[in-house]
C-alpha cells in the first residue's frame, strides 16, 4: 500500500484505483456512516469497505475544483458549478450539513464531473448551508479572479440576494434561481 496524502484528520494511501483512509476511528466511523446515505443519491466517493479506523473507496482521480476552473471554457465550468450545487441541494434535502462548502478547494475534485470529499464532519441539521455556502465561494475574490478571466459574471448583489430567500425557505423554486443566476453568468 503506498502513501498518497496527508489531510487535517487522516491519511490517505493508494494501491491501483483503491484509496483507503486511515484515521481516528470517531471519524471513520461519521464519514462512512453519511458515506452510506450520500452514494445512494452519487454523492462522495464509492465505498468499497471499512473497518475500525479505516475505510476504503474507489479513488477519485481529477483536479481540484479551483484547477478545473484555471483549466477549461466558461461551459465546462458552469455545467460543473450547477453540478455542484445540485449536489449541495441534495444534501440540503437531507439535512445534511457538509460544512467547508465555502472554501471547497480540497473538497471538490473534477473529472467529467464534480466530486465532493472529506465527509468526515458531517452532521445532522434542520438548517443545512451547503447550497449558500457554496454560493460564497463563487463570489469569493480566489474564485472572482478566475472567473474574469473566463468571462464569468456571476451578479454578486442578486446572488447573495436569492441565496438568503433560499435559505430562509429552501425551496425548489428559490434554488432553481440560483441555479440560473449561474446559467445566465
Amino acid at each position: 500500500m503506498g502513501y498518497f496524502s496527508k489531510g487535517k484528520r487522516g491519511k490517505i494511501f493508494l494501491v491501483k484505483n483503491i484509496a483507503t483512509k486511515k484515521s481516528l476511528a470517531r471519524h471513520i466511523k461519521n464519514e462512512v456512516n453519511w458515506l452510506k446515505i450520500l452514494n445512494k443519491h452519487d454523492i462522495g466517493p464509492k465505498i468499497i469497505s471499512y473497518g475500525k479506523g479505516y475505510f476504503k473507496y474507489k479513488f477519485v482521480r481529477g483536479k481540484f475544483i479551483l484547477d478545473y476552473i484555471k483549466d477549461n471554457s466558461k461551459d465546462n465550468i458552469k455545467k460543473v458549478i450547477i453540478h455542484v450545487l445540485k449536489q449541495c441541494r441534495i444534501l440540503d434535502k437531507l439535512k445534511v450539513n457538509k460544512k467547508e462548502m465555502h472554501n471547497p478547494y480540497k473538497h471538490i475534485i473534477v473529472d467529467k464531473f464534480p466530486v465532493m470529499i472529506d465527509f468526515e464532519r458531517c452532521y445532522s441539521t434542520n438548517k443545512p448551508k451547503n447550497v449558500s455556502q457554496f454560493g460564497q465561494f463563487l463570489i469569493s475574490n480566489n474564485v472572482k479572479l478566475l472567473f474574469k478571466a473566463k468571462k464569468i459574471k456571476i451578479n454578486k448583489k442578486e446572488l447573495i440576494k436569492l441565496l438568503k430567500i433560499y435559505k430562509k425557505s429552501y425551496l425548489e423554486k428559490e434554488f432553481n434561481e440560483v441555479i440560473n443566476i449561474i446559467r445566465k453568468s
